[in-house]
């Protein structure tokens, strides 16, 4: 097919060849299957973010450094050169959390180039060579929702203790990969990071965290009830506080909570992300049917 404008700059300087075709377009990005020499990828293409509330977009860009006073100057006051600022720096978060993850052994797709706008990475495939299915198209028996559950709460700690939280985790950002091996098992592959923020400069990670692991348990207890009982979120966290997680911890499901005062306002907040997020989930399930 034709170079769309966006990647036809890729063309020209030679970091692909041909665009083989659309793989899917979203409202925060286009992506597209490329080939790069006898290589397959997929190539990124980055919309404006504005369908994001600004509420969110202050919680998930809390403490991200930018380029100089300047730019931070013009992100606060909402200027034009601001938010083109501020769309770089949320570009270039999943980047930057792409490359930290792969190096720290997450199972994310592998980052090869970012040029004007568009990220080339790996792409991530099935046992037949085509695009990965997302977890949401595909459905499990207790034992697998059992063993891919335990290996994507494995690998939450592992970008925790690599710094990280994804922030927006679910079954609808992470693929179902095949090894590549004759004997090979399909495994989890986690993807759609610009969102991923600093665990430990970040007042809203501990949030984040909660409902990402929150919303793997709701998927795969679908398959196997007894991961509903299970509350991994709050003891990850409460290890990584206390100095104590690292990749070999092994966790429990359990969690005693102390006596305190409830948090109001935090309460209140809670509801509301949660509403948001049915309303989010609801809608990519119909934009998916």
């Amino acid at each position: 097919m034709k170079a769309p404008p966006r990647l036809q700059s890729l063309v020209e300087e030679g970091l692909i060849d041909t665009v083989v075709r659309q793989l899917m377009s979203g409202k925060e990005a286009m992506v597209f299957v490329v080939r790069a020499g006898e290589q397959t990828l997929c190539a990124k293409i980055y919309k404006e973010a504005t369908h994001r509330s600004f509420r969110q977009a202050v919680d998930y860009t809390e403490n991200r450094k930018v380029k100089n006073s300047r730019s931070a100057r013009a992100m606060a006051k909402g200027s034009k050169f601001g938010r083109q600022e501020q769309e770089a720096a949320w570009q270039s978060a999943e980047v930057d959390a792409l490359y930290r993850l792969a190096a720290a052994g997450v199972r994310v797709p592998q980052p090869i180039n970012f040029h004007d706008g568009v990220l080339l990475m790996e792409l991530v495939t099935d046992a037949n060579g085509d695009a990965a299915p997302r977890l949401n198209d595909v459905a499990f028996t207790p034992e697998q929702a059992l063993q891919h559950h335990a290996t994507l709460v494995a690998e939450v700690v592992r970008m925790l203790c690599a710094g990280v939280v994804h922030g927006d985790l679910s079954e609808f950002n992470i693929l179902l990969a095949h090894s590549g091996a004759a004997d090979g098992e399909d495994f989890p592959v986690i993807i759609d990071l610009p969102q991923a923020v600093d665990a430990a400069g970040n007042n809203h990670a501990q949030r984040m965290l909660m409902r990402d692991v929150a919303n793997l348990r709701d998927f795969f207890g679908q398959f196997a009830p007894a991961l509903l009982t299970t509350d991994f979120g709050p003891e990850i966290w409460s290890l990584y506080q206390g100095g104590l997680l690292s990749n070999e911890t092994v966790l429990t499901g359990h969690y005693e909570r102390a006596n305190a005062d409830v948090d109001m306002e935090g309460v209140l907040r809670e509801i509301d992300d949660a509403r948001a997020e049915d309303a989010a989930r609801r809608l990519r399930m119909a934009t998916a049917a």
